[in-house]
């Protein structure tokens, strides 16, 4: 078995609008913003090029809807022709965000690249020398494809590698929509040693080994959600057919929410240094990269009542984004999630109706059950016809809803007490 490397790569969502930001940005922000996305993909060419790589495989969603810009188009092309002048090949198929049956301008591929079509195809890794290896792919031929299309992969050439390219989601992920759904046990019975997937925007690895399971990650984060590096996978199948993945960082803006309580301050002087040093800790975790961000005000103390001030939590983040640098940290939005000073113990032990609100809230905290049926009351508004589209990336679990727990705990406490 000759040994493969190649980089791995996936939604790359070109010409992507980002989301999620309040107010309007200064030219220099938005054209960063406007630009993200291509600077990400242009990385992942780079990258392939440095790393003197075999192939480029792509797993679906170049564009980031069936309507693909032309500056999207063009740019993707671009990219495909310095890999050919390099001598690096490219496999590509399309998912549910740019189907094939989506609007494409007819720009010519080059030579060394081959996009799936809408059935399984096998086409020879080096076709200089076919016993390298195969990849097995398909793309989406329409935006909806319900079918676990896994099971139509199956290995038909005895020698060399066999990779599976495909968008798809695994397990049944509730952070993306459910195309192409399919089971890590399908994905065995394939036959490949490894699978280059799409849809699921944070990396991870579902199999390190027989056969590898990766899904890279998107290489630029477009909303408050997708925090953290973004990149890529470079990937290592040696003579024995162990495979080595390891993630690259190639990112342009960097998403992150920050932060900061109020426990123990004395007032809006030390509220505005706390937030100071936390956007300078946030940036240098960003290892140079511009910062987009979001401020959580958060904590219990007499702060809270300055923070109801009407404005005042707007005048801190124009306050904020005056003064951006370079690399730019720009606030999108700040969240007062801050409580007024309260004994909440006595209030748990004083035996009316807050107390007993208290203990529902305490309960819930630790039973998934109760925090399953809570949540289901919000099953109608991240369903509505009209909205879900929007909120689709934004449905509370974890973390986040425990802080409408607690959210929702203040507001009572405010009301009652």
């Amino acid at each position: 078995m000759a040994t493969l490397r190649f980089v791995h790569a996936a939604d790359l969502h070109l010409d992507s609008p980002f989301t999620g930001l309040a107010g309007s940005a200064p030219e220099r922000v938005a054209r960063t913003l406007r630009d993200a996305t291509f600077e990400a993909y242009d990385a992942i060419i780079d990258l392939c090029i440095a790393e003197h790589v075999d192939a480029l495989l792509v797993a679906g969603d170049v564009y980031d809807g069936a309507d693909r810009s032309l500056r999207a188009q063009r740019r993707f092309v671009a990219g495909l022709n310095r890999l050919h002048e390099a001598r690096i090949r490219s496999f590509v198929c399309h998912g549910n965000h740019d189907p094939l049956d989506g609007w494409e301008a007819g720009l010519a591929m080059p030579e060394s690249c081959h996009r799936f079509g809408p059935e399984v195809e096998s086409v020879p890794f080096d076709p200089a020398d076919p016993s390298r290896g195969t990849v097995y792919g398909m793309s989406y031929p329409r935006q909806s494809v319900k079918e676990n299309v896994a099971r139509r992969f199956h290995r038909t050439e005895p020698g060399g590698v066999a990779i599976g390219l495909l968008h798809c989601n695994v397990g049944g992920n509730t952070g993306h929509e459910p195309y192409a759904p399919c089971t890590v046990a399908d994905l065995e019975e394939a036959g490949m040693d490894y699978w280059a997937l799409g849809h699921v925007h944070t990396a991870q690895i579902l199999r390190a080994q027989s056969p590898a399971i990766v899904y890279p990650g998107n290489p630029q984060g477009r909303h408050p959600n997708e925090t953290g590096p973004r990149g890529a996978s470079l990937v290592n199948i040696d003579d024995t057919g162990r495979v080595t993945v390891e993630s690259r960082a190639l990112d342009v803006v960097r998403w992150a929410t920050i932060s900061v309580p109020i426990d123990g301050l004395g007032g809006i002087p030390d509220l505005l240094d706390c937030i100071e040093s936390s956007i300078s800790e946030a940036l240098e975790a960003a290892d140079g990269r511009h910062l987009l961000y979001r401020l959580a005000i958060s904590g219990q103390g007499e702060l809270h009542h300055d923070l109801q001030r009407p404005g005042l939590v707007e005048e801190i983040r124009s306050d904020r984004n005056d003064s951006i640098g370079l690399p730019f940290a720009w606030c999108g939005r700040i969240e007062d999630v801050t409580r007024p000073a309260f004994d909440r113990q006595q209030a748990v032990e004083a035996g009316d109706f807050l107390s007993e609100v208290l203990a529902l809230v305490d309960a819930a905290r630790g039973d998934p059950v109760a925090q399953s049926e809570l949540a289901a009351g919000l099953d109608a508004f991240y369903a509505h016809d009209r909205a879900r589209k929007y909120l689709k990336d934004a449905r509370p679990t974890g973390d986040d809803f425990a802080r409408l727990l607690t959210e929702a705990e203040t507001l009572i406490a405010e009301y009652l007490a």
